[in-house]
């Protein structure tokens, strides 16, 4: 090798462990706890790399013992931080390095305050976190909560869940949150059911077509009954109760005095009329298709209510299992065949192979035969003829008086 090639070589080697050391330097330097500590070790090290090489090219050969005595010193300077740069992969694994955790807002304050009845304060505090943090969701329900509930500035609030619900950034399950969260408020403290429908209205027209939608829509459709449960409890007014019957243990029959059913039919009618309104009310199509089974034997006719729930794709799996068990058991009722119930059931496995509703309605599916058999049985026995009053006799059947 030439004395050219070796020189450049030597040149490289020397450079690149001057940048390697200068790497790690800087290196360990940020992960430091103490810099000013560390620059300090390194001021003495170089004087004493430095001295420490002079002295032993003077002494000859007592240098190696210089050398020695130098690493020693240098190695207890140096020792924890080697440690640390070679065991840091391994011991970051566990404890999570000298990655700064994530940063996050703190409400603790806001919270205590807020419970000591100092609700100005309490949003004051939540305003400072949010200015950090300002799409925070937990900060923002926080803020709208103490407006609404312990400001009663309800118009406050929904200009605070507005202003988060309209940023590009919210997510869908927050926004769904959020204005759900607006509309009980609005249903609870005023009874302001114009308000509460345009809330849950806006989350129809911006999730159209989803689960959030089809959520909102049902619960539009309650919203009378909700509507006269809340008013009677805001305005309660004296009931008139009507003169008990006088000596009703004598009376040859209290039937009269049991409350009467709504007729079939009638409730069946309200049901569709309300039906026509609120297409999506799952509650009150299970409802007439019951009554369409167990009143009137209509059987296509339940079948064709269940069949609009079923499907329904914005529906949980749980649901439309549940509407399909419902539908074969009104088909083992009103005597469809053994190819009809297992049609229906087999549904739920296609639709839902892996999971517990799939495995339950295989098993089922196995035992379809059994259970159409066992219907018919039942219907078949006939009721025996019994002596009457037997239970006004004295003494035991059978035994002389």
């Amino acid at each position: 090798m030439s004395h050219t090639l070796q020189l450049v070589l030597s040149i490289a080697l020397t450079l690149f462990g001057l940048g390697f050391l200068i790497w790690v330097s800087v290196r360990t330097l940020q992960r430091s706890g103490d810099p000013v500590k560390l620059i300090f070790k390194w001021v003495i090290t170089i004087p004493i790399v430095l001295g420490c090489l002079f002295v032993s090219r003077l002494l000859g050969p007592f240098g190696p013992f210089v050398i020695v005595f130098m690493a020693v010193i240098l190695s207890i300077m140096w020792t924890p931080h080697i440690a640390e740069t070679l065991f840091s992969p391994l011991t970051s694994l566990f404890d999570g390095g000298h990655e700064e955790p994530d940063k996050k807002p703190f409400y603790s304050m806001a919270v205590a305050k807020r419970k000591r009845g100092k609700p100005v304060e309490a949003i004051m505090a939540v305003r400072e976190q949010l200015a950090k943090f300002p799409n925070d969701y937990e900060g923002i329900i926080l803020l709208a909560g103490i407006q609404a509930e312990d400001m009663n500035d309800l118009p406050g609030a929904e200009i605070t869940l507005n202003n988060f619900c309209n940023s590009p950034q919210a997510p869908d399950r927050q926004v769904v949150a959020a204005w759900t969260q607006l509309a009980d408020w609005y249903l609870k403290k005023t009874v302001d059911m114009d308000a509460t429908r345009a809330t849950l209205q806006k989350i129809v027209e911006r999730f159209p077509g989803t689960e959030f939608a089809l959520r909102a829509e049902q619960r539009l459709a309650h919203l009378g009954g909700s509507q006269k449960i809340l008013l009677e409890q805001h305005d309660r007014q004296a009931t008139a109760v009507p003169t008990g019957v006088n000596n009703v243990g004598l009376l040859d029959s209290s039937a009269f005095l049991q409350p009467q059913e709504i007729e079939p039919g009638k409730l069946a009618a309200a049901y569709v009329k309300h039906l026509e309104q609120h297409p999506h009310d799952a509650e009150v199509r299970e409802k007439l298709a019951t009554i369409y089974a167990k009143d009137f034997k209509r059987l296509d006719l339940a079948t064709m209510e269940l069949a609009q729930l079923i499907n329904e794709p914005r529906h949980s799996p749980k649901q439309i299992a549940g509407w399909l068990n419902k539908l074969a058991n009104f088909q083992v009722q009103l005597g469809a065949d053994v190819e009809t119930v297992t049609a229906t059931l087999q549904k739920i496995v296609d639709l839902y192979p892996d999971l517990p509703v799939g495995e339950m309605a295989r098993r089922r599916v196995e035992l379809v035969k059994k259970e159409i058999e066992g219907r018919k049985q039942i219907s078949e026995v006939k009721l025996g003829t019994y002596e009457q009053n037997i239970g006004l006799k004295y003494g035991r059947p059978g035994k002389p008086q």
